[in-house]
């Protein structure tokens, strides 16, 4: 027998969904989706986010019996897809409960595993994922579908504003500049600010997805940083790998502006656009100390 198969017979003694009033219980498998669900839900709905611990590579989870209960017993279960989070996938087909609903992020976006499972940096995705999951609280919850679409239009219109402000503003002062990143995570972010990602996408995906960088690769990364053809180099402080120790490093030295990003919240505690917002700045501030503007 499998460890997941196990771990998700553990959870069959726990009741599924029910029609019952009361909160919603839904399930995130990452806490960058699960912030979002919660502040959409407010309080019509108990969100659970699984992976909440800045510490943790979601990549290499390893799910827990207290996991699959909880996927068991939500009437909402929201995974990334895209090859990012396999384990939930598997303990939800090992566990089938009527009347669950789960929303596959890649699905909804049309996206197959090789993609770039990190669409949480995508701010139209995310844009998609907040609809999609109003219509499913609709869908489970028809008699507080007016709440939940004021949720929506308040969560667009104030929670994400500094957001979305900070996006336009460094998309119309830093576009075309030229920056280096540790992996993929930034990449549909470096897209929406019309950053210029030169880092070869090759090595981005293998340090992603752990894996060795080809030493052709790691020869262009070394070049960029050796001759400051980039302003700012930003990684991924949750997938520090040697190679990217070194590379940042050397960053460092040569006085390239280094700034990180994380691929769940940090803090744990923060909201998704706190933490956002967080970033963005400290980017801004890279590109303004790289560049003068």
């Amino acid at each position: 027998m499998s460890r997941l198969l196990a771990i998700a017979l553990l959870a069959l003694a726990v009741p599924g969904p029910t029609g019952a009033r009361g909160p919603l219980r839904a399930v995130a498998a990452e806490n960058v989706w699960g912030s979002i669900a919660a502040q959409l839900g407010g309080a019509r709905v108990q969100v659970t986010s699984v992976i909440a611990n800045p510490a943790t590579d979601p990549h290499d989870y390893e799910p827990t019996a207290v996991d699959a209960r909880a996927l068991a017993a939500a009437q909402l279960v929201i995974v990334n897809g895209i090859g990012y989070d396999p384990w939930a996938t598997k303990l939800l087909k090992a566990n089938p409960v009527e009347g669950r609903v789960v929303l596959t992020v890649g699905n909804l976006l049309g996206l197959s595993p090789g993609d770039n499972p990190h669409r949480w940096y995508s701010p139209s995705d995310v844009r998609r994922v907040i609809a999609a999951i109003v219509r499913d609280y609709e869908r489970l919850d028809p008699e507080d579908a007016t709440y939940f679409a004021r949720r929506a239009r308040t969560f667009e219109t104030k929670g994400l504003a500094g957001y979305r402000r900070l996006i336009a503003t460094i998309e119309r002062r830093y576009h075309g500049v030229r920056v280096g990143a540790s992996e993929s995570i930034f990449a549909p972010l470096a897209r929406s600010l019309g950053l210029d990602l030169v880092t070869p996408p090759s090595f981005l995906q293998a340090v992603s997805e752990g894996t060795e960088p080809t030493a052709a690769d790691k020869s262009t990364v070394d070049r960029q940083v050796a001759r400051k053809t980039i302003a700012v180099w930003i990684y991924d402080s949750q997938n520090s790998t040697p190679d990217v120790a070194r590379v940042t490093a050397a960053a460092r030295k040569r006085g390239i502006p280094v700034t990180t990003i994380t691929e769940t919240l940090a803090p744990a505690s923060a909201t998704f656009q706190t933490w956002q917002v967080l970033q963005l700045r400290a980017l801004r501030a890279a590109l303004h100390a790289a560049t003068g503007r």
